[in-house]
């Protein structure tokens, strides 16, 4: 597994704990300020990360919300540039823990910090395809 691999990984892992634990500091700092998500069964464009943040205080405020999970199966690294691409699948299950949707996304990540030791993975644009 390469490091861009593992960072990329971790900081999922990191996104979904976030949707999890309803934490919006810990959401913002993986989203790239102009981070762009395309929703999966109706295409709305959520453009910036204020815009994000605010559709997930809308989606925690619900009682029975839903928890989204990504599980990114690939992630390809470009060689020349410091982006690469996550594909993967999601789930969309009620905070009680019954299935209700279900689908494959595609993110595309950028290292803010390529040459830092730490590297700075955020989401530039994420798609979401509805399959279940």
């Amino acid at each position: 597994m390469t490091a861009a691999n593992l960072a990329i990984r971790l900081r999922r892992a990191a996104f979904n704990r976030a949707l999890a634990d309803t934490d919006l500091a810990a959401i913002g700092p993986i989203l790239a300020p102009n981070a762009v998500l395309v929703t999966g069964s109706d295409s709305a464009v959520l453009a910036g990360r204020k815009a994000q943040l605010l559709a997930w205080k809308r989606e925690f405020a619900v009682a029975d919300r839903t928890i989204y999970t990504r599980t990114p199966d690939q992630i390809v690294a470009s060689t020349v540039e410091p982006i690469a691409l996550e594909h993967g699948t999601w789930t969309g299950t009620t905070a009680s823990g019954q299935p209700l949707a279900s689908g494959a996304y595609t993110a595309k990540w950028r290292n803010l910090s390529p040459f830092a030791p730490a590297p700075d993975w955020v989401i530039e644009a994420e798609i979401y395809l509805t399959l279940g």
